[in-house]
């Protein structure tokens, strides 16, 4: 069995972001060599999400407006962890989206149903995070 394991960087220019990753992903595939096996890819950090779902920009609005009305980023007085820090709404964001996505490789490719594309999100930007890339199969 053979293992790959790579590290994507990410600095956002907004505090939220939704940001295709599914190319780099495939460069990873490729590069891995793996033909059948798994790929987990998650985020580094608590502050950020991986995801599946569609490339769709209204449907990325939607997530946005979702998400605010969940958990909305201010007033900061209102959540207990916001104190030395303003981020108590990107972590519970986090947690809604997710951490990581398992997909199955399947003759070198991602084996994606209809739409399907990998997805960091971002709701503490302004700063380098990382998304861990991890591939074992034959």
């Amino acid at each position: 069995m053979k293992s790959y394991r790579k590290e994507l960087c990410f600095n956002t220019n907004s505090r939220r972001a939704f940001i295709n990753i599914t190319p780099e992903i495939e460069k990873c595939l490729k590069e891995s060599g793996i033909k059948e096996g798994l790929l987990l890819c998650n985020a580094m950090h608590i502050t950020s999400s991986v995801f599946i779902n569609d490339d769709e920009p209204g449907l990325h609005r939607d997530f946005e407006r979702f998400l605010e009305k969940l958990a909305p980023e201010k007033p900061y007085d209102q959540y207990d962890h916001n104190g030395f820090e303003d981020n108590a709404d990107a972590h519970l964001k986090r947690t809604i989206m997710g951490r990581e996505v398992v997909v199955a490789v399947t003759d070198g490719k991602l084996d994606f149903g209809p739409w399907e594309q990998i997805f960091y999100g971002e709701f503490d930007g302004k700063r380098s995070k990382r998304v861990l890339v991890k591939i074992i199969g034959e």
